[in-house]
């Protein structure tokens, strides 16, 4: 039974904060009713947040008289719940809608809301809220079974994106694709996953090593990024979940024009070249692994500017770079195709029988 979802964006409809209501938007279009966001009531959807043609944005939940649904739909740092947005809540609980969140704060925690709900018989899910704990065991991965990871240079950039648009259009090819969620919008989406960034953090690669072996019957899966391996904050999300599913490949994936961490406008971001090294590297501890092609995101720039870019990257580092949302995807998924058809990942599959004679450099 399909959703009839409204999104909340109060105050934050904007392509950054309101994330997981583009990715919802993108990705669910005839699940959501309804935006609901009162300072921008009336305005147009896709002008602000670049997807959701048609979808409106209404003041008051009274507008979405048929919504069974209310879903969180920002993701701002440190998943805090705006305090303006309290009786929004308990409006909605109030109607028996259910109460979808992927903050870090859990709505399901929050007593004046638990209570409201058993009161009216509302229904209150926290994507991130998990009691996994188990660390990685280095498992045997089906060896028949295509890992593809997405990384990138920063955070929010877009490689839920890219993984989604990977997965759909290689099951579009016929491939036995599977996307692998490990946020909380990817998690909305699919609706399975685990939330890699709200795990303790020995059970980071455990988590990702598990979510590999729930869903390697596929001939491919691939696995949503988290983060950035130089990301002051949040790098130790990436790398628990690079080495926890332990890919045979790689897509990066860039923001055009972004020089500095996100968040922290005062770092400055290294190089594609070295970033992709640092992934290479890391990803390669037991295996061989590489990254195969850029998914770009241009959003921050023309038409022409971008495709400037791109030209210049793809010259530079002698890979495929697609611009995915402007140029549709087709480029990236002949290059992923033809890698898994090749076969060349196969011998290169780690298990434990075979890592003890792996040497770091093969």
């Amino acid at each position: 039974m399909k959703r009839r979802m409204v999104l909340l964006t109060w105050g934050h409809t904007n392509p950054r904060t309101a994330k997981t209501a583009t990715g919802l938007l993108r990705y669910c279009p005839e699940e959501c009713v309804a935006v609901l966001d009162p300072d921008r009531a009336g305005q147009d959807t896709e002008a602000l947040l670049g997807v959701g043609r048609g979808v409106p944005i209404i003041g008051s939940l009274d507008e979405a008289p048929d919504a069974d649904t209310l879903a969180i739909g920002i993701a701002p740092p440190g998943g805090k719940i705006p305090a303006a947005w309290r009786p929004v809540l308990l409006q909605a609980v109030a109607r028996k809608m259910h109460l979808l969140s992927g903050l870090h704060d859990f709505l399901s925690d929050d007593e004046e809301l638990r209570a409201a709900a058993e009161q009216h018989g509302a229904t209150i899910t926290d994507v991130r809220k998990n009691s996994f704990k188990q660390i990685a065991r280095f498992a045997d991965f089906n060896p028949d079974c295509f890992r593809l990871h997405t990384v990138g240079h920063d955070c929010s950039v877009g490689k839920m994106l890219a993984s989604l648009e990977l997965a759909r259009g290689l099951q579009q090819r016929r491939l036995d694709a599977q996307f692998v969620a490990t946020g909380q919008t990817g998690i909305m989406v699919s609706g399975a996953g685990l939330p890699i960034d709200c795990m303790v953090a020995d059970f980071v690669n455990g988590a990702a090593e598990q979510l590999v072996l729930d869903n390697q019957q596929h001939e491919i899966i691939v696995v949503e990024g988290q983060g950035s391996l130089v990301h002051p904050a949040y790098s130790a999300v990436t790398l628990g979940l690079l080495h926890g599913c332990r890919p045979h490949a790689l897509v990066f994936v860039f923001e055009a024009g972004r020089t500095t961490v996100g968040g922290i406008d005062h770092v400055p971001l290294p190089s594609l070249a070295r970033q992709i090294a640092l992934f290479e590297t890391m990803a390669s501890i037991y295996q061989p692994c590489s990254v195969i092609a850029m998914a770009m995101n241009g959003s921050r720039l023309s038409p022409d500017q971008a495709r400037q870019v791109a030209d210049q990257t793809e010259q530079e580092l002698q890979l495929p770079v697609v611009d995915i949302v402007r140029d549709g995807p087709d480029r990236l998924l002949d290059t992923v195709a033809s890698y898994y058809r090749s076969g060349r990942w196969k011998k290169h599959s780690a298990t434990k029988t075979q890592v003890a004679g792996w040497d770091g450099r093969r």
